[in-house]
């Protein structure tokens, strides 16, 4: 029998993305490009344990935020505040399944342009979203960290969180991003990898206060 894609090559493998059994090639060239792999292919986890980072040549670097500072310490004075993030990431992505890595990174990069002009000018300009679903996601960002301020205030009698920390986290989770996609449309590695950090059995019960300590590393 051919391949259910190109009706060429002969078929060798099943994908339960068109539900039916594709070539070996067509997997390759299409796997997250025009296929919606779902993350227990094993073809998609095989091709994840052996893909490499993409070069960084290969990313805008104004994508990156390079001008904005990151420390190795800030990681650690602002842990809790990377882990709401994350969590707010993962709880948007849980709440719609078609949301790709490519949404959440237009997400983060809007938000990380916002800021760095509230930082730098004073002025506060919201980025444009290109999309219901980033604004779906910079919507539970700005919710969680308007939920830390409140919880800081509640606990210490005042917030200490300060534009330019929340502008260093963003940027953060950018390079997170950016380290974790492959880049191609329908990729969701990102996503999976904010998935395993809070598991589904404990997102209603564990906030990002309670979860054990876990830095987050690209």
């Amino acid at each position: 029998m051919s391949c259910a894609i190109c009706e060429i090559r002969k078929e060798k493998r099943f994908c339960p993305a068109v539900h039916g059994r594709i070539c070996a090639q067509c997997c390759g060239e299409q796997r997250e490009v025009t296929l919606g792999c779902p993350s227990d292919c094993p073809y998609l986890q095989q091709a994840r344990e052996h893909e490499k980072p993409r070069p960084a040549d290969q990313i805008d670097p104004s994508a990156l935020f390079l001008q904005v500072e990151v420390p190795d310490r800030f990681m650690y004075e602002r842990e809790h505040l990377l882990m709401g993030l994350t969590y707010a990431l993962a709880k948007a992505a849980r709440g719609d399944r078609s949301l790709h890595d490519r949404d959440l990174v237009g997400a983060l990069s809007a938000l990380c342009t916002s800021y760095q002009r509230l930082v730098s000018s004073g002025l506060h300009y919201e980025q444009p979203l290109t999309g219901s679903a980033q604004q779906r996601v910079a919507a539970e960002v700005e919710t969680m960290l308007k939920e830390f301020r409140e919880a800081e205030q509640k606990h210490m009698g005042y917030s200490s969180l300060r534009e330019s920390d929340v502008l260093k986290a963003l940027v953060f989770l950018v390079r997170l991003a950016y380290g974790r996609t492959s880049g191609r449309p329908k990729s969701r590695a990102f996503v999976e990898f904010l998935f395993a950090q809070f598991p589904e059995k404990q997102s209603t019960v564990v906030t990002p206060q309670e979860a054990p300590s876990r830095i987050i590393m690209p």
